[in-house]
C-alpha cells in the first residue's frame, strides 16, 4: 500500500486530521483508550512518590520515559508492561534496542539526502531497526492476532486493534486494508515516535513550570477547580482545560522536539522569486522560527497567554509547528497531547515542581536531530498542603 494510503488510514484510525469524520473517530476511540493510559499514569505517580517522600531530586526522563513507553506499548501492541520496575521484560529490552537510533547511519543519511530512494529501499527490505527487533515484534503481532481471534472475551480498543479491524473489514477491497507488515511498521513507528516526543515534551514542560512558579500556581488552580479534592481525572473535563492547553502549547513553542522539519516538494514552485524544483528537500527551521522576535514578542519568555482564546486567532498556523503541518503532520498529535495532559494534571494534583541545586538553569540543549537537553533535567517534587 502506498504511503499516502497507509497514512490516511492510520490518520483516521487515531484521528489526527481536522475533518469532521476524523474528529468523530478521535472522540469515539481515544476516550476508550483513556482507561489504559490511567493505569500507567497511576504507576508513574507511585514511582515519583518514592522519590518525593525522600526529598530526593528526580531525573525526569527516568520517569517520563517509562511512562511514555508503557502507554505507547500498551496502545500500539496491546501489551501491558511496567518498564520502570521490569527492565528485563523482552518488550522493554527490544524497545530499547529499537530506540538506539543512529541519525548518521548510512540508511538514514541516504533517506535524508535522497528521499526518492525510499521506495527502492522498501523494495530491498531495508529497515531502520535491527532484524532481531523486527522479528520479535512480528512474532508478537502474530501471537496477539491469534489470541484475539480465539478469545471469546471482549477485545479492548487500542491502536493495534483498530488497524486489525481495518484489515479484516477491508480484505475484499483492493488497496484498502493494511498488510501484517504494514501494521507492524505503523505500530513500531508509533512506538518509536511516541516514546521520545512524549517523554521529552513532558520533561521540558515540567522544567518550564518549575522555573515559572506563577504559571504553575495558576495551572494548579485550574486543576483544583476542574477536579476538586484530587478527584479522578475524567476525559471530557481534561479536554476542556483551557489554561492547560495554553501552557502545553507555549512549552512546545519554546522546546519543539523536532527542531527542524523536512518535506519533499511535490511540484516545482516559485516563492518570492526563488524556484524550488520538484523533488527538492525543503527544511523548515522550527526552532529558530518559534523564537523569532518578529513573530513572538519576548520569545525567550514562557508566556502561556500567547495561546489564549483572545490571542491564538492572531497566530499564523505556519509559524507554530511543533507537530509539523500539512498532509504529513504528526498523526499521533492528539494522542500525545492526551498522554501529556493526563500525566501533568495527576502530578499537579499532588505536587509542585521545584528547582533544586541539581537543576541546570538555563539548560544547555542539543538540537542535532530531536531536541534534547545535553544533561538530564533534575527537579524536586514538593507535596502540596
Amino acid at each position: 500500500m502506498a504511503w499516502k494510503s497507509q497514512y490516511i488510514l492510520c490518520a483516521v484510525v487515531i484521528a489526527s486530521g481536522f475533518n469532521i469524520f476524523d474528529v468523530v473517530v478521535f472522540c469515539l476511540f481515544v476516550p476508550q483508550m483513556f482507561d489504559i493510559m490511567k493505569q500507567h499514569s497511576a504507576v508513574l505517580i507511585s514511582s515519583m512518590k518514592k522519590k518525593a517522600d525522600k526529598d530526593e531530586p528526580l531525573e525526569l526522563k527516568e520517569f517520563f520515559g517509562p511512562y511514555s513507553m508503557d502507554v505507547v506499548t500498551s496502545t500500539a501492541f496491546s501489551v501491558d508492561i511496567d518498564s520502570l520496575n521490569n527492565p528485563s521484560d523482552p518488550f522493554v529490552t527490544n524497545i530499547k534496542k529499537m530506540l538506539k537510533f543512529d541519525l548518521f547511519s548510512p540508511i538514514v543519511l541516504t533517506i535524508a539526502f535522497f528521499p526518492f530512494m525510499i521506495p527502492i529501499l522498501e523494495k530491498l527490505e531495508f529497515s531502520f531497526f535491527p532484524a532481531s527487533v523486527t522479528d520479535f515484534f512480528y512474532a508478537a503481532l502474530q501471537k496477539i492476532k491469534i489470541d484475539r481471534e480465539t478469545s471469546k472475551q471482549k477485545t479492548r480498543v487500542d491502536f493495534l486493534q483498530l488497524m486489525i479491524d481495518s484489515q479484516q473489514n477491508n480484505n475484499s477491497k483492493q488497496d484498502k486494508g493494511l498488510t501484517d507488515h504494514e501494521i507492524l511498521s505503523q505500530a513500531m513507528t508509533f512506538l518509536f515516535a511516541g516514546y521520545e516526543t512524549t517523554s521529552s515534551s513532558l520533561t521540558f514542560l515540567s522544567y518550564n513550570l518549575a522555573t515559572n512558579p506563577q504559571v504553575m500556581k495558576k495551572l494548579q488552580e485550574e486543576v483544583d477547580a476542574t477536579f476538586p479534592n484530587k478527584a479522578p481525572i475524567q476525559y471530557q473535563e481534561l479536554m476542556q482545560m483551557e489554561y492547560l492547553d495554553c501552557v502545553i502549547n507555549e512549552s512546545l513553542r519554546l522546546f519543539p522536539i523536532a527542531s527542524r522539519l523536512e518535506r519533499v516538494a511535490k511540484a516545482s514552485v516559485e516563492i518570492n522569486g526563488f524556484v524550488i524544483p520538484k523533488g527538492m528537500v525543503v527544511m523548515v527551521p522550527t526552532w529558530p522560527m518559534h523564537r523569532d522576535p518578529e513573530i513572538w514578542p519576548e520569545p525567550e519568555k514562557f508566556k502561556p497567554e500567547r495561546f489564549s482564546k483572545e490571542n491564538k486567532e492572531t497566530i499564523d498556523p505556519y509559524s507554530y509547528m511543533p507537530f509539523g503541518a500539512g498532509p504529513r503532520n504528526c498523526i499521533g498529535m492528539r494522542f500525545a497531547l492526551v498522554v501529556m495532559k493526563l500525566a501533568i494534571v495527576e502530578i499537579l494534583q499532588r505536587y509542585s515542581f521545584s528547582v533544586c541545586k541539581e537543576t541546570e538553569i538555563p539548560i544547555e540543549l542539543d538540537i542535532q536531530g530531536l531536541l534534547q537537553p545535553k544533561r538530564p533535567i533534575k527537579l524536586k517534587l514538593v507535596p502540596r498542603s
